[in-house]
């Protein structure tokens, strides 16, 4: 009977024929037969399920299977033994291997037929074992899902006892995370996501059998995902085990995670960024549970090293797809993915108002969501306030160990050092003013340890590092002010006053006493070749004649300002002249705002509430300088801007030195009353800067020749340009009834080329800048300013230079307050000459008469500042801490219209058409990009460290090599690295500082 059914199913008959044939063969098999006739039946069969070329043949064999084993059960039990599964499951059956799931076929439907008979139990003791063998060898997803569905469907194959079973939940742990698709067709997926669901099926079935095999295989199951060894990378397919984890299980888990001290960080990390990554298992269920509640299980131990490096790895899972997500959800139109949108649109609001400082990243994530609406601030603050963590001290190394080559910008950013944005931001600006730069690089410093040596470090390595971000560590030590508390918050423009002044002051230090060694050489009757020697002074870089013993920082960035008391009554005049390096613009008061005819006002309307005031107090130990203070209030406001005037004496011969700090008080609710209006521009800040006031009432003038106090008339002047001019916009006030500096968040336009009014003593006709003309009063200038009112006592001899300024940076303040935020600056290339100080703009501009267009929107300047923008792209670039990124002068003018908490703190404009007075082009030494060469000892340094990034460039390039193949956990962060609680610069403050590169954080 064997060979007739084996010679028809392998014949060429008509396969109906065939058919018809075979189902009486298998109904003839409740005939009686022979031990031999059905042992060959048995094999028969046997041979067609293992061996059948074609569907049709491996159909026959089971039927055959099927029916003689039914129908003679003990002769089944007989050929069906423990020989032959062991020989199959080991060997194979003929060419077919062991690991082929047709084995498992075979044997599954065998032990169906046997279920009744003794010796199924000597099966199933060697099932136990085998199949503890077989997960051992890691199964590949199919024979390992078609083992544990035979597994599920016969439980008593498992393998038995605690120890056993522990085992076979281990490793099949083991064996999921070594699963890989083969295939990539929709159909292969599909596949295999059913097989992998097929295992995990088990595995939770043996967990809710045998309880205690749980915890041990969860433990496996973090030893996998925590393991370090790159060379090896679990497969995603173990997200499929997280679903049958009880959620009661968490808070239990979580907690034992992360208070074990055996688990290291390093370990944490790997195992939480391929968590996330399960995220993209198609059936995967809770396991944003368990990763939220593990952050916030790292969280409450305070392991913000992990929760940062993880974020930073993570990081572009996220931002880079939010407007293609949302452009998705918008398209597909469905209830659910609305209210999806609502959702996403909160965090996104969220993610921005908490690490603001990327405008040009969130410009089209808000271009995307504009259509939706916007969580107001105190819902925003809300769900900031929910669940929060915060980085202390630990994330700044692990931040910094990752290493990236310099910015296509060719620029240098500089490493956070906690909350040293204000610093940054600052040293940014000084460096982008090229002229200065220039100096500081050409100076000769060697043997010197002052601070303008280690500037001159700073900036060497700014230019010509190889990294892309510098650690300003030194620097930052030495310039540091005394009172500025470490890794907190700070006000940059009172961070640059210091800085400057102790550059100023130091140098004077330096000249005396190059000058006193010079006294002491006379005295001994020394050659006059030795008297010349010991006259030359530390900053060797010009000869020291007649204005040039000015100090750099003079030179640079000081100015003169005039003031005139003039009495109303005996017409007497009083002056006094301060030198300044920075004015400081307060806000007009919403009165100044208004369009009325100057004419029609008197003095007392505009200024007859406000009073002066005269205070003293040390700015500068080393120097013992004293500051006057000149406050000008008004009565009934309840804020008070506070700024300076900085300055320095410009005889170094004094003892000391007045500085005048301007402090205007407005009303406390006048950011809210401008809303609406037009918006304030620098030069109308400016104009109220430089504007008549009258002194009266309380605030009236003690005149010496009247011998009392009388109404008066101030006014102030620049009568000494410098040619850095430094403005600082006083956003930040002080609330008296709640005891904090609140911020003035008005928007203020910026020019890219000022006009600065400048009284000379001297040749009141000359032409500043080439075709600049002159004549113009400053209180003829602009009816925006109601306060620009000229008394008919005080009439002007000198007449207003127009001096053209071009800008050149701008340190940007994002945050509500001044103990909280970040500081980024946007800054370009400008210098005194050249394409970039845009020398040939000046005949264009001289063609419109200052007369006619002085400070207003129409002036020539403003008319041609697109042009200037569009002839030289990317020429303007944004530091944002370590990131430094190519940006546009639009992108600097809308920043406050985009992000309102970002505004223009401090601007930097620089003189044009000048060259300082010194040789930019000297005949020895080779220039590098205008720079000068530097010195041999700094060059070395900058050296050296190059070499030391490219051995540690290679070390990394290395790793990542080794990591290649691993899925998703290489993703290069870039620097956001202050650090400090919510509210500051920092991974949970108000500012941004990193890159994307650099973006958000895991914030969803």
């Amino acid at each position: 009977m064997d060979k007739i059914l084996e010679g028809l199913v392998s014949s060429s008959h008509p396969l109906p024929l065939k058919r018809v044939i075979v189902r009486r063969v298998v109904e003839s098999a409740e005939t009686p037969l022979s031990q031999a006739q059905c042992r060959a039946m048995f094999a028969l069969g046997t041979r067609l399920v293992l061996q059948g070329p074609d569907p049709f043949q491996r159909q026959v064999g089971r039927q055959v299977l099927d029916a003689y084993g039914r129908f003679h059960r003990a002769e089944f039990e007989a050929f069906f033994n423990r020989g032959l599964v062991l020989g199959l499951l080991q060997r194979g059956y003929g060419e077919l291997s062991n690991r082929d799931p047709a084995i498992l076929d075979y044997i599954q439907a065998g032990l169906r037929l046997i279920m009744s008979c003794p010796s199924v139990l000597e099966l199933f003791e060697l099932l136990q074992v085998e199949a503890l063998r077989l997960v051992c060898e890691r199964p590949a997803p199919p024979l390992c899902a078609r083992l544990c569905q035979l597994l599920g469907d016969f439980p008593q194959c498992l393998p038995r006892g605690r120890k056993l079973s522990l085992a076979f939940c281990q490793q099949l742990v083991r064996s999921i995370a070594h699963f890989q698709s083969q295939g990539t067709r929709e159909a292969e997926l599909r596949l295999y996501v059913s097989q992998v669901t097929q295992v995990s099926a088990l595995l939770r079935s043996v967990w809710k059998a045998e309880p205690d095999t749980l915890l041990p295989s969860l433990q496996e199951l973090f030893a996998v995902i925590s393991a370090t060894d790159t060379s090896f990378e679990p497969s995603v397919a173990l997200a499929s085990l997280v679903q049958h984890i009880p959620l009661q299980m968490i808070t239990v888990l979580i907690r034992s995670l992360t208070t074990d001290p055996n688990v290291k960080d390093a370990s944490m990390t790997q195992a939480l960024c391929r968590m996330i990554d399960w995220l993209s298992w198609p059936l995967a269920q809770h396991v944003e549970t368990w990763v939220i509640a593990l952050l916030k299980g790292l969280a409450a131990v305070q392991k913000f090293t992990i929760l940062i490096d993880v974020t930073l790895l993570k990081i572009e899972l996220i931002v880079p797809h939010v407007v293609s997500l949302v452009h998705s959800f918008k398209r597909d139109g469905l209830p659910s993915s609305t209210a999806f949108l609502m959702q996403l649109t909160e965090l996104i609001h969220c993610m921005m108002y908490h690490y603001s400082g990327f405008p040009e990243l969130y410009e089209p994530i808000l271009e995307a969501i504009k259509d939706m609406p916007k969580p107001a601030e105190e819902k925003i603050k809300l769900i900031l306030s929910q669940s929060a963590w915060t980085s202390q001290y630990s994330s700044l190394p692990s931040c910094l160990s990752r290493l990236s080559g310099k910015s296509e910008t060719g620029k240098t950013g500089l490493i956070n050092l906690g909350n040293t944005c204000y610093m940054n931001s600052v040293i940014q600006a000084l460096f982008m003013a090229t002229d200065f730069r220039r100096h500081v690089l050409s100076l000769n410093l060697n043997g010197c340890n002052s601070l303008m040596r280690k500037l001159q470090h700073l900036f060497a390595f700014l230019a010509h590092t190889q990294r892309e971000a510098y650690a300003p560590r030194i620097f930052f030590e030495a310039s540091r002010p005394p009172w500025f508390t470490p890794r907190s918050q700070q006000d940059c423009s009172e961070y640059l006053r210091f800085l400057l002044d102790r550059l100023h002051e130091e140098e004077r230090t330096l000249k005396a006493l190059s000058s006193a060694k010079s006294s002491e050489s006379i005295m001994t009757d020394k050659s006059q070749a030795q008297e010349t020697a010991h006259k030359t002074q530390v900053y060797s870089e010009v000869p020291c004649m007649g204005s040039e013993e000015r100090t750099l920082i003079e030179k640079m960035f000081g100015g003169k300002l005039k003031t005139n008391v003039c009495c109303l009554n005996c017409k007497s005049m009083s002056q006094k002249e301060e030198a300044f390096t920075d004015l400081s613009l307060a806000f007009c008061p919403p009165t100044s705002l208004e369009k009325v005819d100057p004419k029609c006002i008197e003095h007392s309307e505009v200024k007859d509430d406000y009073m002066v005031q005269t205070n003293t107090s040390a700015t500068s130990r080393a120097a013992e300088t004293c500051l006057s203070n000149l406050e000008v209030n008004h009565g009934c406001d309840t804020i008070m801007n506070e700024g300076t005037i900085g300055d320095f004496t410009s005889e170094p011969s004094s003892e000391n030195t007045t500085i005048s700090e301007l402090k205007v008080e407005n009303n406390g609710d006048m950011s809210q009353s401008l809303v609406g209006k037009n918006t304030l521009s620098v030069t109308d800040l400016l104009n109220y800067f430089l504007a008549p006031e009258i002194l009266s009432g309380d605030n009236k003038y003690y005149c010496e020749k009247c011998a009392s106090l009388q109404n008066a008339e101030k006014t102030m002047q620049i009568i000494e340009e410098p040619e850095y001019l430094i403005l600082t916009l006083l956003r930040f006030s002080y609330d008296p009834k709640c005891h904090i500096r609140r911020k003035i968040l008005d928007n203020v336009s910026l020019p890219l080329i000022l006009e600065l009014p400048v009284k000379r003593a001297t040749s009141p006709l000359a032409v500043v800048s080439g075709g600049w003309s002159v004549g113009v009063e400053v209180s003829d200038t602009g009816e925006n300013l109601a306060k620009k009112l000229k008394p008919s006592g005080a009439d002007e001899v000198a007449c207003p230079q127009l001096v053209p300024y071009v800008l050149s940076s701008v340190v940007v303040h994002s945050g509500v307050s001044s103990e909280s935020g970040h500081y980024y600056s946007y800054a370009r290339n400008v210098t005194g000459s050249g394409p970039s100080g845009l020398c040939h703009q000046s005949t264009a501009l001289s063609l419109v008469s200052p007369q006619d267009k002085l400070f207003t929107e129409d002036s020539p300047c403003t008319v041609v500042e697109n042009d200037l923008d569009t002839e030289m792209p990317r020429e303007w670039f944004l530091f944002n801490d370590s990131r430094v990124t190519f940006t546009s002068f639009q992108s600097v003018q809308k920043i406050t219209s985009r992000f309102p908490k970002d505004t223009a703190y401090v601007l930097f404009y620089k003189k044009q058409n000048s060259t300082c007075g010194f040789n930019t082009n000297p005949a020895n030494g080779l220039w590098v990009n205008g720079d000068p060469p530097l010195q041999k000892d700094l060059m070395d340094a900058i050296t050296k460290d190059n070499k030391l990034y490219l051995q540690e460039q290679e070390l990394s390039a290395r790793t990542q090599a080794l990591q290649a193949a691993s899925a998703s956990c290489s993703f290069r962060p870039n620097g956001f690295d202050d650090n400090d609680p919510p509210g500051s610069c920092g991974p949970t403050g108000g500012g941004g500082g990193g890159g994307f590169s650099t973006v958000g954080r895991l914030v969803f």
